[in-house]
């Protein structure tokens, strides 16, 4: 019988109706003491030591010895493996003979086996059962640590949140658990602390997420006999941030006097990538007699050392040594598991994909023949597509599916003559040269770690305060059950979904003040909810919907589960209409909710899906009868988006410098928004002017242009016969281009304010920039989306915007995918606000389902690609219905990182004041998709959400006034246009969040009302502004305004 099938009879037996008074047949109990008795000794021994409490985690052999003999170099999860079968029987029999305290037992045992063959689910809900029969029965802190994982891969952010945060606020408390030492609590807070950095991971939160991971490695180290195991993940985990993060922050992490850097990590003025390369060595060597972790923390490893190569500080004489490094961290991965072996993890699988990738892309550069690339990188997309159908198979279809996709990446290891290495220790998986490392004289204590963690003391009780924990048993005493519940319901609305596009005649706006005053301080109450074992969702896995609905989308509008409450746009959208017919202005509304039904693991898969809040907070469309209001750039300001401006009398916004963390310190790098009140930005040399030039980074030019869909003016055609994605040539439109070339807008009457690129050159040098320190007067190729090497060696040691947008920026060519379920190789592009740097890997990505909602603008896939920040989540991809130019998508992941960058400084401000709330905006990364060397499409990917969506606010004057939420939001708004010196206002305010509105809120596709740009489809510039300032907020601040003391604002004369 099937794992599968017997975790079903499991459930069966927990789920059948028991009485307190009825006896349990001698027959049954017969059979539990014969499935009892039939254990090996070894089973039977970490059995009842697990009934006796005597770890919070199960324990590898090897985990707390510092000398380790050839028998410790076993693994739990073989023992388990031998005898799963015979564990899972006697689970049944343990239930049916009302064993409670034997059933979690065994549930504890058989945990991370199970989780690693992707079966935590069901597993999870015999333990919630259990737990709702037997409330007095302990539960293991590391199954309520698990509990947290599966919220966590699953979408549940704020679920995930409640559990760590108790955990770390109570000291390890958990139910019934009895700690046998102080130092198992220990290790509970610094597993805690260690999954916390993995939610900010997701986030986008490097520096914050740095900061736990760090707080986890100093618990592990404190132990008694520190946890190898553990300090090996974290310092894994510590790499993959390093590698994201940027320079900025990396400085501010390796200098913070909380954390000794150089006593770990060896040289501290060492290269952000090279010190990521370094940790992970070392987790690669603290796990060596693991393969998984093995394979985990060498791919990391590759992964820092890839990118090394290619980046400004690398000498040109040592560059092929680091990709040789490169080469030989991912073939010590791909070499962990022999030929023919079985892989039941999706998150293993995953992993080898990503080596097998990445070996590939490194041969590329070390000149291996073209053929032999080729063959193996389509061997990877033939596996990834693979992959996707193994995420979504049935338990039968998955084995079948592994041995498939393994065959694929031994095929890659043969094309790319991937050999064994010397190793003469039989038990491990690393090479020889690898022992070489010593490790590091740290001297971590548990004092040191209470200390660290009382930096992240307010944010922890905060979470914790706003749940409630506990649940009176029959006897009338408290018992703290397990988990603590959130709920993340909004609330219904029953109210119309709005269809129909609304019309606003179009109101002007005046300048906007600001004054100091003095506010009362108002704290927010605390509300509290039950116990989430008795809410832990069984979210079924659904078949996917080919049907499309359509409702309301924004130029950014989200793909997620969002109520309906519309973006006010200035585009009037592309229609298939006559072109002498004017089109009606289109809505920016919010997409219908999106389900990403099979990708969210199947174990927390039962219930109906979530459903959408519905609102009446229409968006309105400014009927600007083609005519477009522009606003000059304020002379003053800077030339790159990527910087801000702080322009506040108030030291209001100051108060909180002083802490070391990064929840309580606003920035005050070199790159900081702080440090360029009066001066220019040190990032930026100046660049000679051309002719007639201003200098800025926006050109507004107004080009008479026909709409997309005057056949008479274009033309639509594939870029290659096969590709899914399209190009589309306006034939009216310009042919002349600039070196440099900038967005425009264009307007008419059937097409108001579309992105466009303009042809004045920028006046700055970003220092930064690979393409402005090798500055080519070269025009761009005719051939415009074809890369070259000058082109992969620019993007993947890091562009500006600007550069990028020169190089990438057109009026002619339009994208859109037209396939899925197809798999390419792509460029993943992330942006940094704080350095205004983009910068790119190379990666493989499949484009599957497409999800059963679009929007008015943008429709969601499903998205798998390699090197994702959390392998074993789901990831949504969004592309225009209509086919639009290149630098849109740009467009969409520079806003909203921007309102990250914002609303990361406004947290700060929320921790300082003891604020019972966090908000964060989900980050968002480009996927550039290629066909050989040719861009033929583009899309945004962001992390999968679940749960309730809510829209707070539109991009005018609307808001939600019965969401506690958007109270926060208002003041954020508020804080941001102080923030940014009057210049602007993050808008459109839209996501997850709490049923109270305090906790954690998630949000996603915000609008930007700015000067210091153009007017445009979702940037109403003086006019956005003065519709917040007027209507949206208006000229009394809210409670929350006024705890955090932001001077008010008074009404603009609009």
């Amino acid at each position: 019988m099937e794992v599968g099938e017997l975790l079903e009879d499991c459930l069966r037996a927990a789920n059948a109706p028991k009485s307190e008074r009825e006896e349990v047949p001698e027959s049954v109990r017969l059979k539990y003491r014969c499935c009892r008795e039939s254990l090996c000794a070894e089973l039977d021994s970490l059995l009842q030591e697990a009934v006796e409490m005597k770890w919070p985690f199960v324990p590898e052999k090897w985990q707390y010895k510092q000398s380790i003999s050839s028998k410790d170099k076993t693994n739990l999860n073989d023992l388990i493996n031998k005898h799963v079968h015979q564990l899972l029987d006697l689970l049944r029999t343990s239930i049916m003979a009302q064993e409670a305290q034997m059933s979690l037992a065994i549930v504890f045992l058989v945990d991370r086996f199970l989780y690693w063959s992707d079966e935590s689910g069901r597993l999870l809900k015999i333990t919630k059962l259990l737990h709702k029969q037997h409330p007095d029965t302990p539960i293991a802190p590391q199954l309520v640590i698990r509990q947290a994982r599966v919220f966590l891969n699953s979408g549940k952010l704020q679920k995930a949140e409640s559990i760590l945060s108790s955990l770390i606020y109570k000291n390890g408390t958990t139910g019934c658990w009895v700690y046998n030492s102080d130092s198992d609590r220990v290790l509970v807070q610094a597993v805690s602390v260690q999954v916390r950095g993995m939610v900010l991971q997701k986030l986008g939160l490097w520096l914050q997420a740095a900061e736990l991971i760090w707080a986890s490695l100093v618990g592990y180290y404190s132990l008694p006999q520190p946890d190898k195991k553990g300090i090996g993940t974290s310092l894994g985990l510590l790499a993959n941030v390093l590698v994201s993060m940027n320079d900025e922050d990396f400085h501010a992490f390796k200098t913070n006097p909380d954390i000794n850097f150089a006593s770990l990590l060896g040289n501290a003025g060492s290269h952000r990538l090279l010190s990521a390369a370094q940790a992970a060595k070392m987790a690669v060597v603290y796990s060596q007699y693991t393969s998984l972790y093995v394979l985990t923390n060498v791919t990391a490893q590759g992964t820092c050392l890839l990118p090394y190569s290619f980046s400004l500080a690398c000498p040109e004489s040592q560059r092929e040594s680091f990709l040789q490094k490169a080469r030989e961290a991912f073939a010590i991965g791909l070499l962990t598991k022999a030929k023919g072996e079985l892989v039941t993890s999706q998150q293993e699988l995953h992993t080898f994909l990503k080596a097998a990738y990445s070996i590939t892309i490194t041969d590329k550069w070390l000149h291996a023949p073209e053929e032999v690339v080729e063959k193996a990188a389509q061997a990877c997309q033939q596996s990834l597509g693979i992959f996707y159908k193994y995420c979504k198979a049935s338990t039968q279809e998955k084995d079948v599916l592994s041995v498939e996709i393994m065959h694929q990446i031994t095929r890659v290891k043969h094309l790319l003559g991937v050999e064994h290495f010397p190793n003469s220790d039989k038990g491990s998986f690393i090479p020889d040269t690898y022992r070489n490392l010593k490790g590091p004289s740290v001297n971590f204590t548990q004092e040191g770690f209470s200390k660290i963690l009382e930096g992240f003391q307010k944010y922890h009780a905060s979470l914790y305060e706003t749940t409630k924990s506990c649940k009176r048993t029959k006897d009338g005493v408290a018992a703290k059950l397990c988990l603590t519940a959130l709920e993340t319901t909004a609330g219904s609305v029953n109210t119309k979904c709005h269809t129909e596009l609304a019309e606003q005649k179009p109101r002007g706006s005046g300048s906007s003040n600001v004054s100091l005053s003095q506010n009362a301080n108002l704290s927010p109450t605390l509300e509290s909810t039950g116990s989430s074992w008795f809410k832990l969702s069984n979210n079924s896995s659904h078949q996917t919907s080919s049907s499309l609905q359509r409702s309301g989308s924004g130029q950014g509008g989200s793909m997620s589960d969002q109520s309906n409450i519309p973006t006010e746009s200035d585009d009037g959208g592309c229609s298939h209409s006559d072109k002498n017919t004017k089109q009606k202005p289109q809505s920016r509304g919010i997409s219908s909710p999106p389900v990403l039904q099979s990708i969210v693991p199947k174990p927390l898969s039962h219930s109906p899906q979530s459903q959408a809040v519905h609102c009446e907070i229409e968006t309105e469309v400014l009927d600007t009868d083609g005519k477009t209001d522009f606003v000059a750039e304020n002379k003053g300001s800077l030339p790159f988006l990527s910087q801000l401006v702080l322009k506040t009398a108030s030291s209001s916004l100051g108060e909180s410098f002083g802490s070391q963390s990064s929840w309580e310190k606003i920035s005050t790098g070199q790159y900081s928004p702080m440090c360029e009140k009066n001066k220019p930005n040190p990032l930026l040399k100046s660049r000679s002017q051309s002719a007639g030039s201003d200098g800025s980074f926006f050109i507004i030019d107004s080009v008479e242009a026909g709409s997309f869909a005057d056949q008479g003016n274009t033309a639509s055609h594939p870029v290659n016969t096969g590709i899914p994605s399209q190009s589309v040539s306006d034939q009216n439109a310009t042919t002349e281009q600039s070196s440099y070339e900038m967005l425009k807008l264009q307007e008419n009457g059937n097409k108001a304010n579309e992105v466009k690129c303009a042809k004045k050159a920028p006046e700055n040098i970003h220092i930064l920039c690979y393409s402005c320190l090798h500055h080519s007067t070269a025009p761009v190729p005719d051939d415009q989306f074809k890369l070259f090497e000058q082109d992969y060696k620019a993007l993947l040691a890091g562009i500006c915007h600007q550069c990028l947008l020169k190089r990438l920026c057109s009026n002619t060519v339009l994208f859109k995918l037209e396939k899925v379920h197809t798999a390419h190789n792509a460029l993943h592009l992330k942006f940094s606000k704080a350095t205004g740097l983009w910068t790119a890997k190379e990666t493989c990505v499949y484009i599957g389902d497409l999800m059963n909602k679009e929007g008015k603008q943008r429709r969601a896939i499903e998205i798998q690609f390699l090197h994702q920040e959390e392998r074993l989540s789901s990831y949504v991809g969004k592309d225009y219905l209509k086919p639009r130019e290149i630098q849109y998508h740009l467009k969409d992941v520079e806003r909203q990182m921007t309102a990250q960058y914002y609303v990361t400084e406004f947290n700060k401000s929320l921790y300082d004041k003891d604020v019972l709330a966090q908000i964060f905006f989900i980050p968002s990364d480009a996927l550039l998709i290629l066909n050989r060397n040719e861009i033929v499409g583009c899309i945004t990917v962001e992390p999968y959400m679940l749960g309730d969506f809510i829209k707070l606010t539109n991009n005018t004057g609307k808001k939600k006034l019965d969401a506690e939420a958007t109270k926060y939001g208002l003041a954020f708004g508020h804080f941001t246009y102080l923030f940014s010196g009057g210049q602007e206002v993050v808008v459109d305010l839209q996501g997850w969040t709490t049923s109270n509105g305090k906790g954690l809120t998630y949000l996603t596709d915000p609008q930007i009302h700015s000067t210091r740009s153009p007017q445009g489809p979702s940037n109403f510039a003086e006019r956005g502004l003065g519709f917040f300032l007027k209507e949206q907020h208006g000229p009394t601040c809210n409670e929350v305004c006024n705890l955090l003391k932001l001077p008010p604002l008074i009404k603009p004369h609009v």
